[in-house]
């Protein structure tokens, strides 16, 4: 069971620091929606097209062109509402948020202010085997991404590239639930898994499919306590909001200098302003971009061009029918049907490929074996080679022969690692290596018997040595494998040893 009272992590003393601090984070992720066609247009989203090629008239901002909503990215938005548990509103709403910059070719991004698709959900983010912490998610809304300037192409003038402009996003705001950047990570981590899980976002952060605006305030201890308790924020300090961050080290790395930054202000008597700022990793600090705005600053008001969004319960109950098996249930299924570790299942369901791969190899044969031969031996082999799962060499049939080869007896553990050398490298059925090349494990007792008679007999010192010190007979083991070339059954070789030297 999960024990979800982890401890709050603090800002320790640090250099002219006078007490201690407590941080408290908000995050607001931009996901973009996994969906062919954009949010108000049918042109495409596909990523590295050449600049301005998936544009339609309606992203373009031509006269007299009107939006019309895209079915598919609402089912999106509808499917990750439910897969964080949360709140379906069946009546929702878009605004337009005016703000003017080059490459927002409308003047406003239509976005969901006042009547969001999704209301409160939750996050359970675990921090270490049996302890987590439940991040809330207050809402997510849907809304259409800008598009790029790019800056650095010509040094007298700037480009603007409207491929992403209309591209559908949810923006998933959470509470501010996360008390440091390790914990911040790991509720990336977790989001961005359920997103892949539920095929609404690829999460790649690369591409900037995911990315994230960071609040973070300080408080001293004991003040979070109070918010808990009357959900005032002003007992969780000023907040300064850090801008588009698409990397995990780097949010870990801005939250800690922004933690910082706002101490030594405090600390020498000074006010913190709330304001937006950008992460420079190259310097380790954070830039004041522009003072937060508010909500009227941007001229909310409802986009007249689309009506109210709303959808019907049934429309809804049948996604919620239809949803995958999530993350946090194929872990618990792995452990309950194959007996494996809390470390292992959370490795195997890290990644849904990686998932559905164990989960092949695993079938009908020894769960906890082949859990031990994913994760060793080819995830190991893989991290080393700077492969991703869909890239292995090794299917999960040849890997699974190679299990079935090990439960049957016919090849002992060190066989099969060479075993599975020859399969990675050169391919080829398990079985019709080890028969072709003469691999068979010798389970032949006689012929063992042989074997130990003729070692011991090589070394009477040695076998008076292990008489009087058993721990000494595994050099008997050790010669018998060696001299029968490592195929003789292992446990076999134990016992006979034992029963020659009389131990």
């Amino acid at each position: 069971m999960l024990d979800l009272s982890y401890t709050t992590p603090k800002v320790k003393t640090i250099a002219g620091a006078k007490h201690d601090w407590e941080m408290v984070i908000g995050m607001e992720v931009h996901a973009q929606v996994s969906s062919n066609a954009k949010l108000f247009s049918g042109a495409s989203t596909k990523f590295g097209a050449e600049p301005n090629s998936n544009v339609a008239f309606v992203d373009a901002a031509m006269p007299g062109m009107l939006p019309v909503i895209n079915e598919f990215c609402v089912e999106q938005a509808v499917r990750t509402g439910l897969g964080l548990k949360a709140q379906i509103n069946l009546n929702s709403a878009f605004d337009r948020k005016n703000y003017f910059y080059p490459d927002l070719p409308q003047g406003y991004q239509i976005s969901q202010l006042y009547h969001p698709i999704v209301g409160e959900g939750e996050v359970l983010v675990e921090m270490g085997e049996g302890v987590a912490r439940l991040v809330r998610i207050e809402r997510i809304h849907i809304e259409q991404d800008a598009g790029k300037s790019i800056h650095d192409m010509d040094p007298n003038m700037s480009f603007v590239d409207l491929n992403r402009t209309g591209v559908a996003l949810m923006e998933i705001v959470s509470r501010p639930d996360i008390r440091g950047p390790e914990e911040a990570a790991a509720y990336i981590t977790k989001l961005r898994q359920i997103l892949r899980y539920l095929g609404t976002c690829d999460g790649n952060m690369q591409n900037g499919n995911l990315r994230a605006d960071v609040n973070v305030s300080i408080c001293r201890p004991g003040q979070y306590e109070k918010y808990q308790e009357t959900q005032d924020f002003s007992h969780l300090g000023t907040r300064c909001e850090i801008k588009n961050m698409n990397s995990m080290r780097f949010i870990q790395q801005a939250i800690e200098v922004e933690a910082r930054r706002q101490i030594a202000i405090l600390e020498s008597g000074g006010e913190v302003e709330q304001e937006t700022r950008g992460f420079d990793p190259d310097k380790g600090e954070t830039r004041s971009q522009r003072s937060k705005e508010e909500a009227h600053d941007y001229r909310y008001f409802p986009d007249p061009d689309l009506l109210p969004l709303q959808i019907e319960q049934d429309w809804v109950d049948d996604i919620a029918a239809n949803l995958p098996e999530l993350p946090d249930q194929k872990k618990a299924r792995f452990m309950a049907d194959f007996g494996l570790s809390d470390y292992d299942a959370s490795v195997l369901t890290a990644d849904l490929d990686s998932a559905g791969f164990f989960e092949a190899v695993a079938d009908g044969r020894d769960g906890k074996l082949a859990a031990n031969w994913v994760i060793n031996e080819l995830f190991g082999r893989l991290k080393k080679e700077d492969h991703s799962i869909t890239d292995s060499p090794v299917s999960p049939a040849q890997l699974g022969g190679i299990i079935e080869l090990i439960s049957k007896g016919d090849i002992s553990g060190k066989i099969a690692k060479d075993l599975f050398e020859i399969v990675y490298t050169e391919g080829g059925d398990p079985a019709e290596i080890v028969e072709a090349r003469g691999m068979k494990q010798v389970t032949d007792t006689g012929a063992i018997e042989a074997a130990v008679d003729q070692v011991i007999a090589d070394n009477p010192a040695q076998v008076e040595k292990a008489q009087a010190n058993p721990k000494l007979a595994g050099w008997f083991v050790g010669q018998v494998m060696k001299a029968t070339g490592g195929k003789a059954n292992p446990k076999a070789v134990n016992q006979i040893v034992a029963a020659k030297l009389g131990l």
